[in-house]
């Protein structure tokens, strides 16, 4: 049975902090940012209500189905290359959101964007505890934990 991967060090162990919480913060950014463009949104994609709501709904439900299966796949490809493609997927997705032109376009790419986005949080959890230390771990959650609370407090003001 093998212990892991060593921790890093260095320069190298900053960056990977600072590439975690940088996904960190996007995907919990993302779940707040949304809320408050609603009324905007209404109005520049000529939707109702009902149809707007479908904005918030589909990021929160392909979020759901797809945190499950993170592990597994993280297992499969592996956590880096996995953390690469749900980060790379996540930032296409919004700017495609930015882009979009109608209310199904919105729905789609925010469906894209919760499905990349599920794996951020665990994935980027992941990275943290293979970078640091048994020791040094509950030092390097709570600085991981700054992007948990950072990005909902930011999402309604950038929102």
């Amino acid at each position: 049975m093998s212990a892991g991967p060593a921790p890093k060090r260095g320069l190298q162990r900053a960056m990977l902090t600072i590439c975690a919480m940088t996904a960190t913060i996007m995907q919990a950014l993302d779940t707040t940012v949304a809320n408050v463009a609603l009324p905007y949104m209404q109005g520049s994609l000529s939707a109702s209500l009902d149809q707007v709501n479908w904005i918030l709904t589909s990021y929160i439900v392909a979020s759901a189905i797809m945190t499950a299966p993170v592990g597994w796949l993280a297992g499969r490809y592996g956590r880096k290359v996995l953390f690469v493609v749900c980060t790379t997927g996540f930032t296409i997705a919004s700017l495609l959101c930015g882009l979009a032109g109608s209310i199904e376009q919105m729905v789609g790419f925010r469906l894209l964007q919760g499905m990349c986005g599920a794996g951020l949080i665990p994935l980027s959890q992941a990275v943290m505890l293979d970078s640091y230390t048994i020791e040094e771990r509950g030092q390097a959650m709570a600085i991981w934990g700054m992007g948990i609370m950072l990005g909902p407090i930011m999402g309604p003001t950038l929102g």
